[in-house]
């Protein structure tokens, strides 16, 4: 799922083999000291504790709160086909994620095609729903696209117990069009908040993060603006506070 290279120049070639492996190691080594504390709604079990296939989304500025938390479970990332996207792309994979090539904005064609063929094949599958560039907190409609787009469990009779569509939320069979989109928010207690599009996040050495989890927008209803609801309630948890429903949750730029 990793489009073909374009010609390197040297410095380039050089990055590619420095920056990613020193990332992941400098990623690994920041998260074995922070500690998480999930939020969720009432029903809602956090996202990697449910086998895929599935849809998440996420806000972009949460990128490094996650990486270590999500590492090696084969998460399917989409990532943009950039040089940049290129560093990241070898990064991920080496803290156990799955590069899907592609973005909302220059090549949303092949990801959404890539992450499709990755859904089918029982990944998870995680978007942040404002990039690579931004606005930031304003969902794209890649995240709306791909549910829409894929072909829900064909489950008949009630779930086994255990199953991926209680643990979702969602009745047995719903979604044979379809799928369900899970949204989530990861804020640090202390951090790094660099002058970036969207306040990107270093969580600081031995933070608290808080990972929220609402309510999963049920298949059938999953649009861009209830994918923007959802992330808007996963921001307001972590911020302890409910957005009234004709207001903007409080701001995350702190």
């Amino acid at each position: 799922m990793r489009p073909a290279t374009p010609k390197l120049k040297p410095g380039q070639r050089a990055a590619l083999a420095i920056v990613p492996p020193l990332a992941a190691t400098l990623i690994r080594l920041l998260g074995f000291t922070l500690r998480y504390e999930d939020r969720t709604d009432p029903g809602v079990t956090p996202g990697y504790a449910i086998p895929g296939p599935s849809v998440f989304a996420f806000w972009h500025r949460s990128m490094i709160a996650c990486a270590h938390r999500f590492r090696s479970l084969d998460i399917a990332i989409l990532i943009s086909p950039s040089f940049d996207g290129e560093l990241i792309a070898r990064t991920v994979e080496l803290l156990g994620f799955r590069a899907i090539r592609g973005s909302s904005s220059r090549g949303g064609a092949m990801g959404l095609r890539n992450l499709q063929l990755a859904y089918a094949a029982g990944h998870i599958c995680a978007i942040t729903a404002d990039g690579p560039r931004g606005p930031a907190f304003i969902a794209k409609p890649g995240v709306a696209q791909l549910a829409q787009s894929v072909a829900g469990e064909p489950n008949g009779g009630e779930p086994e117990t255990g199953s991926r569509e209680q643990m979702s939320g969602q009745p047995a069979g719903a979604g044979s069009t379809g799928t369900w989109v899970g949204c989530f928010y990861a804020l640090p207690d202390r951090a790094w908040q660099l002058r970036s599009w969207d306040r990107f996040l270093i969580p600081k050495p031995f933070s608290r993060v808080v990972l929220t989890w609402p309510a999963h927008v049920p298949a059938g209803e999953v649009t861009t603006a209830a994918v923007q609801a959802g992330l808007d309630r996963a921001v307001a948890m972590a911020a302890g506070t409910t957005p009234p429903a004709s207001r903007r949750p409080p701001s995350p730029f702190r």
